[in-house]
């Protein structure tokens, strides 16, 4: 009989090992920025900001931060888990190098935002006409979702204020292109505001979709084909009416707040003007009924605009507000869409829940905090931020199928990205070796045999 030791085995620690890649797995985000382009876009972008006989190209310093904010880093000295592998990452800067760039560029302002967004623009471009059918534009239509995001502060830093939810810190307005029920979502405009910045704020809406349409390529930044959904915060009148201004023509599914006005119109409605809601399978949603309201409700607001309202039996344990009626919960939207049924386009509206996940998916990407003190250092942040999450979408697009291109950052990381490798150089090349029992090896090495097939950019 052998006498117990514990629950686990016993493993002794003697020495150091050779030729182990650890996060080996990250490969994959490194042949996703080969073969979108983004290395060679970002160097070219970002040259006007190469010191001469510098040794670190400033558009691989900040793709090595995006990698480490994609492996789940949080700050800029997490540069660091990249520089231990150079078999895998190449020469990656020092702590003094990175921040020092991140300097300048915070000092150069627009102008270095336009290179970061021009180099992500061309590169999304790219990537979405290799993906084909996987691609958020497969269907002719892009949807991208603004959303307002929280994040909190520890500590004073510049333009950190109180938030309507009695928090302390900042209040950026996000845009992101939906791909769909069978993919992610791919971040296109970031815009830093102050904690106490508006949700409503007709002005930051625009200037948001302004930077989400220059990440688009440039068919869709005008025209039906490009729908622009938001919350309540987005039904503004001077936010509508930029949408649909004349020789622009987006479609747009925006949410309304219930007025009074809107609540009256709706107790007139006639039961046998309410239409049953639908999933996303054609079936019945249970409980929940649709109508179009019209009449006074649309005075002043953009022509073709129509205004449909949901009423539906609340969870569980919901608290109904004072705009409900009879019982039920009340939400409306407004929407330019013509030529679909009321039914579908509140589920197309309702789909948009789908930026929570996106938001869910940043705040696990370095958005959970800023971590440098002035705005500008952090709006810097948030361009490398939306750059991990760019890679984060490109390489399940590109690489992943089924179930595993739903997978968030937070699995990716868990399964894919932490696993070791060994590297054998043979012939002069470099080989990584995966272990066999590992679970997700297939999934990896499968992965990057199709990233092997993609053509090069160029």
């Amino acid at each position: 009989m052998k006498k117990r030791i514990g629950s686990y085995p016993r493993v002794r620690v003697e020495g150091y090992g050779h030729a182990v890649v650890s996060q080996a797995g990250a490969v994959l985000l490194v042949e996703t920025v080969r073969k979108a382009g983004l290395d060679q876009a970002m160097s070219r972008t970002l040259a006007p900001w190469r010191k001469q006989r510098a040794v670190h190209d400033p558009g691989k310093i900040l793709l090595d931060v995006a990698l480490a904010v994609a492996l789940g880093g949080d700050c800029l000295a997490d540069v660091a888990m990249l520089r231990a592998e150079p078999d895998v990452f190449g020469p990656v800067a020092s702590d003094p190098t990175v921040s020092r760039l991140i300097d300048t560029l915070a000092e150069a302002g627009p102008k270095a935002l336009f290179a970061i967004r021009t180099a992500r623009a061309a590169a999304r471009e790219h990537v979405w006409n290799v993906a084909k059918h996987a691609a958020p534009d497969a269907s002719g239509e892009v949807i991208v979702d603004l959303d307002g995001v929280l994040v909190l502060a520890h500590s004073e830093k510049q333009a950190a204020t109180a938030t309507w939810k009695k928090t302390f810190g900042h209040h950026p307005l996000m845009g992101f292109v939906d791909h769909g029920s069978g993919g992610s979502g791919e971040p296109v405009a970031g815009l830093l505001r102050p904690g106490n910045a508006g949700s409503n704020t007709a002005a930051d809406h625009i200037t948001t979709a302004q930077l989400a349409l220059a990440q688009l390529p440039k068919k869709y930044r005008r025209g039906r084909r490009t729908l622009i959904r938001t919350d309540s915060g987005g039904g503004t009148h001077e936010f509508t009416a930029w949408l649909a201004q004349r020789g622009r023509w987006l479609s747009y599914s925006v949410g309304m707040t219930i007025t009074e006005q809107i609540h009256q119109a709706v107790l007139k409605v006639p039961a046998t003007a309410w239409t049953a809601a639908i999933e996303p399978g054609g079936e019945i949603r249970d409980g929940a009924w649709v109508a179009e309201i019209t009449g006074d409700c649309l005075k002043g607001w953009p022509k073709g605009m129509r205004l449909i309202v949901r009423k539906e039996r609340p969870h569980p344990g919901a608290q109904l507000r004072i705009t409900d009626a009879d019982g039920l919960r009340l939400t409306c939207f407004a929407t330019n869409t013509s030529d679909m049924a009321i039914a579908a386009l509140e589920l197309r509206h309702r789909q948009r829940a789908r930026a929570e996940d996106r938001i869910r998916a940043a705040r696990a990407t370095g958005l959970r905090n800023l971590p440098l003190h002035d705005t500008a250092q952090n709006q810097i942040w948030l361009e490398i931020v939306q750059l991990a999450l760019d890679l984060l979408a490109w390489m399940p697009m590109l690489a992943l199928t089924g179930k595993t291109r739903r997978w968030e950052p937070r699995r990716l990381r868990l399964r894919l990205f932490s696993a070791a490798a060994q590297i054998i150089t043979t012939a002069r090349r470099r080989h990584l070796r995966f272990a066999r029992h590992w679970p997700w090896t297939d999934v990896i090495t499968d992965a990057l045999a199709r990233l092997e097939t993609l053509p090069n950019p160029g």
